[in-house]
């Protein structure tokens, strides 16, 4: 069936439930390159923030035949996660997830589809996170969709950044981040990733935000985890698993930074427009 926006705003919450363990917790930290002793130990064990991205996630949704969508030229172009409540590292989740806005760019530019997931305690109805993921299905556009526009991007300050902070990533930290849910082959297999025009298997976006993110926690927050509240970003090009991202962080008055990261040794933004709020 055909693209339809109003078919997919108008879609009850498809609702999914996650047992969170320690091991995932553990997982997903040494997915995005964490080697701090309470991101990694089970014994005082504390979830990085940006975990919320993987926490009762539906799957890769976009394949669902009923939704219409040409999920092989579907790209992740934006990421949203506010913190409600200090995340825990075992849990019984539920998350409830619904289609925002559809903003059509036109026949040939596609549309802007905004998807925001809810995280709640599956047994208190605590409201842990809100994530909203923005998606450009770049063969889905003239069909119409919301009214309005989507959110402006957050501006870069024109000045030098007040901290700049480096971090490795690993030659294998995509094999070891798609382990926490998110197993698409561009991430892994050398011929699929040259079939979408890379010369090798790329690293997941939500991997690069996650390593952002613990560049921000350790710069802003001094690694609590439970300072940091908010972090919208930009995905504007790929990393390659092996390479430094080097983040860029301006402090904007009380609890606000703007963040840019980049590819050490390539002249390349991956991460545009970030806006950050933390306690």
């Amino acid at each position: 069936m055909p693209f339809d926006p109003a078919t997919l705003l108008a879609m009850p919450p498809l609702v999914s439930r996650h047992e969170l363990t320690s091991r995932d917790t553990i997982l997903y930290a040494l997915g995005v390159g964490a080697t701090e002793l309470e991101f990694l130990y089970e014994a005082r064990l504390i979830a990085l923030p940006t975990m919320a991205v993987v926490m009762a996630y539906p799957g890769y949704i976009w394949r669902r035949p009923e939704l219409g969508v040409d999920w092989q030229r579907l790209l992740h172009v934006g990421q949203t996660v506010e913190i409600h409540q200090p995340l825990p590292a075992t849990a019984r989740l539920r998350g409830e997830t619904r289609f925002e806005a559809v903003y059509d760019k036109g026949a040939d530019k596609g549309s802007l589809v905004r998807t925001v997931r809810e995280i709640y305690m599956e047994d208190t109805g605590e409201h842990l996170a809100t994530t909203v993921m923005t998606s450009l299905l770049r063969g889905d556009g003239g069909m119409g969709g919301s009214d309005g526009s989507p959110p402006p991007p957050y501006a870069i300050p024109d000045r030098e950044p007040d901290a700049v902070v480096a971090l490795e990533t690993s030659i294998n930290q995509a094999a070891i981040y798609r382990l926490s849910g998110d197993e698409n082959p561009l991430h892994i297999d050398p011929e699929v990733a040259r079939a979408a025009g890379f010369e090798r298997p790329i690293l997941h976006g939500l991997c690069t935000f996650g390593v952002v993110g613990r560049a921000l926690l350790h710069e802003l927050c001094n690694n609590d985890a439970t300072r940091l509240r908010r972090m919208d970003v930009r995905f504007s090009s790929p990393v390659y698993p092996g390479e430094t991202i080097v983040t860029e962080i301006w402090r904007e008055g009380p609890g606000k930074a703007a963040c840019r990261a980049r590819v050490a040794g390539r002249k390349v933004i991956v991460i545009d427009n970030g806006h950050v709020e933390f306690a």
